[in-house]
């Protein structure tokens, strides 16, 4: 399973955290996603988040591969970020001084082993649903980090299409390498 991050959202390009709120992708996003198309190889599946920065993602991938319809997972959303979402760092910063340095989170804030909890229990759902396929499962930054946080990994930033391989196995889940499914995040001057 191909663990990846949608393309750049509105917020994204405004430095906005957006937990669970829903800002639609960018004109780059779309370029992002139908460029990431050509690095996929064969999946036998898509699937995505229920958010639609997540879910146009993966609509226009599976339609350059030919591979769908998408099937939409909602465990897979990104995790609530309370009274942060919406918000800048420096936004952030003025409202609640000294959270982001100290690693506070606010008021709101899903719980790390809620959200791992909710994110494995799709990932199984996805792999009991395509026990011998290779799927792409289009999601959030938030949940590859979830998944690498539970499997004791260093956080390491995540670009847009970025992502992890994960598989499910007789002994749980392992992860696979990161990978990046875009070589040039430049926009075209066309775009």
């Amino acid at each position: 399973m191909l663990v990846v991050r949608h393309g750049q959202s509105e917020w994204n390009a405004q430095g906005r955290w957006q937990g669970q709120e829903n800002p639609p992708l960018t004109e780059l996003g779309h370029h992002q996603a139908r460029t990431a198309a050509a690095a996929i190889g064969a999946v036998d599946a898509v699937v995505a988040s229920p958010l639609d920065r997540a879910a146009t993602t993966a609509h226009l991938i599976a339609e350059q591969i030919g591979v769908g319809p998408v099937v939409i997972v909602e465990e897979l959303m990104e995790r609530h970020a309370g009274e942060w979402q919406g918000l800048t760092r420096d936004e952030i910063d003025q409202r609640f001084p000294g959270f982001l340095e100290a690693g506070v989170r606010p008021p709101g804030w899903e719980d790390d082993d809620d959200f791992e909890a909710r994110v494995f229990a799709g990932l199984d759902r996805v792999a009991a649903d395509h026990p011998d396929g290779m799927v792409l499962v289009v999601a959030h930054a938030g949940v590859v980090y979830g998944i690498e946080r539970a499997m004791a990994q260093d956080w390491e930033r995540l670009a847009n299409l970025g992502g992890r391989w994960v598989e499910r196995g007789d002994a749980g889940w392992s992860l696979g390498e990161r990978v990046h499914l875009l070589i040039d995040e430049t926009i075209p001057d066309q775009l």
